[in-house]
């Protein structure tokens, strides 16, 4: 997988070190800022799709700029891109796709027909026989297939399994399925093994693609150094086919990069955020609140969906309408209990299917987008499972084309922005190089060390489910925050109002759809508090999460007025009215100020939260 980034997209025995050095430190640039922009947002995108696209665009610009400087025709530009090889990657990613969500909504839908939702009566039988597949299969695609090439694995050991690989299936299926029934027999939930043994498989299957993302170009580069040096000819005379030979990398390398990801997974908030939305996506649980708004095409897919169910339900006889439907009942909610996402059958096949899936592919040499493979298994076999149903099925489907259209969109900015950072590196070389590279660093300081005010909000809320005092808390700590952020909305409208500054007008009115947003998700989370009947025995607490919802409520209300207000602003500027003066400015300045009073003593009350100070609060703003 290292030959990608090292010869996968371009011939570089017809670049020198130097136009090379270039190539491989605009992929770095354009890769960071693409990546960086994508998980701020939330979305789920593809190192590997960036990766290529980013190599793509680096490598055109580079052979333009060398057939420019040349006076050589610009129709060379082929012999300097493998354009074939090129296209059998992106179609192997496009590919793997639609694969992974065929095969999760396939095999997701006969699990569930074997076990149901109300899994325990089969299990006793069944799932012995299903660990025993699973982790059969997983040890086939990861270790007989997906290891061959680790520095592990000697010759012998590879023509040994390849001589004997049915005796050694049958022999891991039979004694897994053995081993599993009799952990079933003493009650021992042997899908937590499946989901242990899918989960190492699948981080054994990331490393095997993600790594070389991750680290791939840079020892490229480091490579192409250490033949530079060892050559002792000049930057613009060496010719770098050097890389087309097999890469050795030094395993201490690889173990360095494998610890920054396992770090960075654990402790950055982005990720965090990433997985939440394929949590969203494809949970059986419904909330007051989805991720993603409806849209145009998640509508046409959603009514030719039902459509063709329609269709199919009009054919299929009625016997196996009635069995499938009997199969599919949901087992009923335990009071007390709050639902989960999905359920262990569910968790099992994702893991085990995206595991399989991408393994295979990389024993095959070719690379995939293990996010979006992982992505798809878990939309199919959300959909196979039935949590999209007509009250959500819009929502998640317009979630789901969003997230597809990020992969086009990631190859689309690679390619651009890769291509404008290497055409800058060439002309300009010396300050290009300084001024991405403050700007990269600066990016990356702001957006994962500087804290966003609803961080702790959102901590705070999560963890208050049950708990009177936490719930207290997250309501008093979160007020403040996010009136602070509606009085900046106010702010920043009227200074730009005044100044007639239209552009500036949308900014503000985006941050107050974002606000709006934030304080909607956090009161969704009455619904779940409202399912945890745990200590709903205590008075206090019912009033708590009662108090709560009226909180976020009222906070919502406000949020809409304020985004209402700034829609107002909006037109009236874009209509190209008379701004306000003399009185009326004058009012809405007085409006503004006894506002962000309001906010100041908010944060007073917020250190004592007492019910005698906010009584003495209302009454000093009732005299005033």
């Amino acid at each position: 997988m290292m030959e990608v980034a090292r010869s996968g997209v371009f011939h570089p025995e017809l670049f020198t070190f130097k136009e090379v050095m270039i190539i491989f430190m605009a992929v770095m640039l354009a890769d960071v800022l693409l990546l960086n922009i994508f998980n701020s947002l939330g979305l789920p995108t593809s190192t590997t799709v960036s990766i290529v696209f980013d190599l793509l665009g680096a490598s055109v610009c580079a052979a333009f700029y060398k057939i420019y400087v040349s006076d050589g025709s610009f129709t060379e530009i082929f012999n300097y891109i493998k354009s074939d090889k090129t296209i059998t990657i992106i179609s192997a990613i496009l590919v793997s796709v639609v694969v992974a969500f065929v095969s999760g909504a396939l095999i997701q839908f006969i699990c569930r027909l074997l076990f149901t939702f109300r899994f325990k009566n089969t299990y006793k039988y069944l799932g012995g026989l299903f660990s025993g597949f699973s982790i059969t299969a997983i040890i086939y695609f990861l270790v007989m297939k997906g290891a061959k090439g680790a520095s592990f694995m000697k010759p012998e050991y590879i023509e040994f399994i390849e001589n004997h690989t049915s005796s050694i299936l049958w022999i891991c299926f039979i004694g897994f399925t053995v081993f599993s029934q009799i952990l079933v027999l003493v009650k021992f939930n042997v899908f937590k093994i499946i989901i242990l043994s899918g989960t190492f498989a699948l981080a054994f299957s990331f490393a095997g693609n993600d790594l070389v993302n991750f680290i791939g170009v840079p020892l490229a580069a480091l490579d192409s150094y250490q033949t530079w040096t060892a050559s002792g000819q000049g930057a613009t005379s060496l010719m770098m086919d050097s890389l087309n030979e097999n890469s050795h990398t030094a395993t201490i390398f690889l173990l360095l990069a494998g610890i920054i990801m396992v770090v960075t997974l654990y402790t950055s908030k982005k990720a965090h955020r990433v997985i939440q939305t394929s949590i969203n996506l494809s949970s059986s649980t419904k909330g007051e609140h989805e991720q993603f708004g409806a849209s145009t095409p998640g509508r046409v897919v959603t009514r030719f969906g039902l459509g063709i169910s329609r269709a199919v339900s009009t054919i299929m006889p009625q016997s196996v309408s009635r069995f499938i439907a009997y199969r599919y009942r949901k087992a009923p909610v335990v009071k007390g209990e709050v639902p989960l996402p999905f359920d262990y059958v569910r968790a099992s096949v994702n893991l085990v299917i995206a595991a399989v899936l991408i393994s295979s592919a990389t024993s095959l040499k070719l690379p995939l987008s293990t996010t979006y493979v992982t992505f798809m298994v878990a939309m199919g076999s959300s959909f196979a499972d039935g949590a999209w149903d007509r009250e959500s099925a819009v929502y998640r489907i317009s979630g789901v084309i969003t997230v597809i259209a990020g992969w086009f969109l990631t190859g689309i900015c690679a390619f651009t922005v890769s291509f404008l950072v290497c055409l800058l590196l060439n002309s300009f070389f010396i300050p290009a190089s300084v001024i991405l590279m403050l700007i990269v660093v600066m990016i990356i300081v702001r957006t994962n060390f500087m804290k966003e005010k609803t961080t702790e909000t959102v901590a705070l809320v999560i963890e208050a489910k049950g708990d009177n005092k936490k719930i207290m808390e997250a309501v008093s700590g979160a007020v403040p925050v996010f009136f602070d952020l509606q009085v900046e909305c106010m702010r920043r409208t009227f200074e730009n109002f005044f100044e007639d500054n239209e552009f500036k007008l949308r900014k503000a009115r985006n941050k107050a759809s974002n606000v709006l947003y934030q304080i909607s998700k956090e009161r969704s989370e009455y619904y779940t508090m409202a399912l945890d009947k745990k200590q709903d025995g205590n008075a206090g607490t019912v009033d708590a999460k009662h108090f709560f919802y009226l909180a976020f409520s009222n906070m919502r209300e406000a949020a809409k007025s304020i985004r209402y207000a700034i829609d107002q602003a909006v037109t009236h500027v874009a209509n190209r009215h008379t701004i306000f003066g003399g009185e009326m400015k004058n009012s809405l300045l007085d409006l503004f100020k006894r506002v962000e009073k309001i906010s100041q003593d908010m944060h007073v009350i917020a250190v004592n939260p007492s019910a005698q100070n906010v009584e003495l609060l209302i009454k000093a703003y009732q005299e005033a």
